[in-house]
């Protein structure tokens, strides 16, 4: 569903770095078509939904503080948050608690750690263990593929290019850099990072502002190929005028309240689906050290105090914990 089944029209033209490209795990796990993105969302949502109708059954908005992190850490986190929910649903983890513990992540993965303590301490009505807790869920979530290949960098790499351009001043390069960096802003509202490369990103932004100036500009770095490039930008500059804006704080709350009715119950601390979910983890758990134990006393009196040779341990799966 990722890179290798990008479709042509989403293709960038060959140059000397983007075979690196091609070689991240962002090329290859998080690169979608517009109908890949949307069947992975609608089948997770309508899996979402028939469990938890069941749950219900058998069962009968805080704003963090995003301190001045630099720009790396809040792309970074907001690529986390997306990539989270196309492999779980808003019904089991809500975005404020995912949100929490993404950018908190993102301060490690980028180089820009913050202690927990300090982190919780200055997000009203938060404690540590409300962002640990779902840690490891968010970076299994991802893939642990941490490393995120961000338009923004793309977008200043095109314009320090361009300022050896002749007729265009440093001024007006800062001026068209600024504007177009806003619209890469408002590509992270969007599902664009999952279809396009962050270089194509860029150039969309660029064209948005000046589009013979980033016509230009591939012509001089692809030359033959810059068509291919060129064509690939409407579409991206369509997605991020119709969708890059950010929603209403009422329709923030509709949301936030529809979410509170249909929250998954097993993910309800102290609710009778949540403790018979406990309770059943609990028995699997218990079973499977009982049969570790067993298969230990087995091999004590067979005289083998280290087991059975691998290839012939047909209890292997037991070694698993986790659930």
């Amino acid at each position: 569903m990722a890179a290798d089944q990008a479709t042509p029209e989403n293709a960038e033209a060959s140059s000397s770095k983007r075979s690196i490209y091609e070689a991240s795990t962002q090329y290859r796990h998080w690169r979608f078509s517009p109908e890949d993105l949307a069947h992975t969302r609608a089948s997770l949502n309508t899996a979402a939904v028939s469990l938890i109708r069941d749950a219900f059954e058998a069962d009968e908005a805080r704003r963090p503080y995003l301190f001045q992190f630099p720009e790396e850490v809040e792309a970074t986190a907001m690529t986390y948050l997306k990539r989270f929910y196309l492999k779980n649903t808003v019904m089991d983890w809500h975005p404020k608690n995912v949100m929490l513990t993404a950018l908190f992540l993102a301060t490690k993965t980028t180089n820009h750690p913050i202690s927990v303590a300090t982190y919780t301490s200055r997000i009203p009505k938060t404690q540590p263990s409300d962002v640990l807790d779902l840690e490891f869920l968010v970076a299994q979530s991802l893939g642990f593929d941490f490393a995120v290949w961000h338009a923004h960098r793309a977008l200043w790499g095109s314009a320090l290019d361009v300022q050896v351009l002749p007729d265009i001043t440093s001024a007006e390069v800062r001026r068209v850099h600024q504007i177009a960096l806003n619209y890469v802003h408002a590509s992270r509202l969007t599902d664009a990072e999952f279809i396009y490369t962050p270089a194509q990103i860029a150039l969309a932004s660029l064209s948005m502002v000046s589009a013979p100036l980033a016509e230009i500009w591939a012509r001089r770095t692809y030359a033959d190929k810059a068509d291919l490039l060129l064509a690939v930008l409407e579409p991206i500059k369509t997605m991020i005028s119709t969708h890059g804006q950010a929603p209403d704080v009422e329709a923030v709350r509709n949301v936030d309240r529809r979410l509170k009715l249909c929250k998954n119950p097993e993910k309800v601390v102290g609710s009778r689906a949540y403790m018979k979910k406990q309770e059943e983890a609990e028995q699997r758990a218990s079973e499977k050290r009982k049969r570790k134990a067993a298969a230990a006393r087995k091999a004590m009196e067979e005289g083998d105090p280290f087991g059975s040779e691998l290839a012939g341990d047909v209890g292997i799966e037991d070694d698993d914990d986790d659930d």
